[in-house]
């Protein structure tokens, strides 16, 4: 018999006390099933934040390339992070023991694309480009040419320790991805314009003008049977 627990065996109280663990691991492991499904299917839904508490940066690797993260103040102290005088970020959490303080989103698991209520994330990767001293942000798809500029900024030098700090462009924005009535630990970089729209700026083209619709009288008639009536011009020599 388990002292603790009057009326039960130890086995019996340990299988009760597995069993919460055992729900939430089983749990977890049917959303991540669920995941590429619910996108296909559109059942992921987005809720605001408030971008003060975010910071969209860029971390150098080896001699070129970048790698992006996002970073999250949950608490108000210790600064999960701070501006150097030279306008270089200082990731202050390596410091310090950040658990309940920061949190990291640090590749693809962590943040995706979300354009016009339709999650992207199997459609559109994030990548960090750098032409001269601007660092974009950039979303692309193999199924199309254009390049959308999601974040920008201009690099005032390059250093391990430092990261650089992204503003994102107009019409985006940072939120958390839900499914039902759940929150997830899932950042969107989202917009709320169509997709064609924002591929048809990016591009410089305007998008397809709408098909002519008939003025109503002659719908109108179409609509009954028998030839249509149409006005007759006399000709006048």
């Amino acid at each position: 018999m388990d002292p603790s627990k009057p009326g039960l065996t130890r086995s019996q109280a340990e299988r009760r006390t597995y069993r919460p663990w055992r729900n939430a691991l089983l749990a977890g492991a049917a959303l991540a099933a669920l995941t590429p499904w619910a996108e296909a299917a559109g059942l992921f839904n987005s809720k605001p934040l408030d971008a003060s508490s975010f910071a969209v940066l860029a971390r150098p690797l080896g001699r070129s390339d970048w790698n992006l993260l996002v970073l999250e103040q949950i608490k108000p102290q210790p600064r999960c992070w701070q501006e150097r005088p030279d306008g270089l970020i200082d990731p202050a959490l390596n410091r310090f023991n950040f658990t309940g303080i920061c949190s990291r989103y640090l590749d693809s698991n962590g943040y995706s694309l979300r354009i016009g209520d339709q999650d992207l994330a199997s459609r559109y990767r994030l990548q960090l480009r750098q032409s001269g001293n601007e660092l974009q942000l950039q979303a692309s798809t193999p199924s199309d040419p254009t390049t959308l500029v999601v974040a920008r900024a201009q690099v005032p030098l390059r250093d391990r320790d430092g990261f650089v700090a992204l503003k994102l462009e107009s019409g985006w924005d940072l939120q958390r991805r839900s499914f039902g009535e759940q929150t997830l630990n899932h950042l969107y970089f989202a917009n709320a314009a169509p997709l064609p729209q924002l591929i048809a700026a990016a591009s410089g083209t305007s998008q397809p003008a709408p098909p002519l619709v008939p003025p109503p009288s002659l719908l109108a008639q179409g609509m009954g049977q028998g030839p249509i009536r149409l006005p007759v011009i006399p000709f006048r020599d």
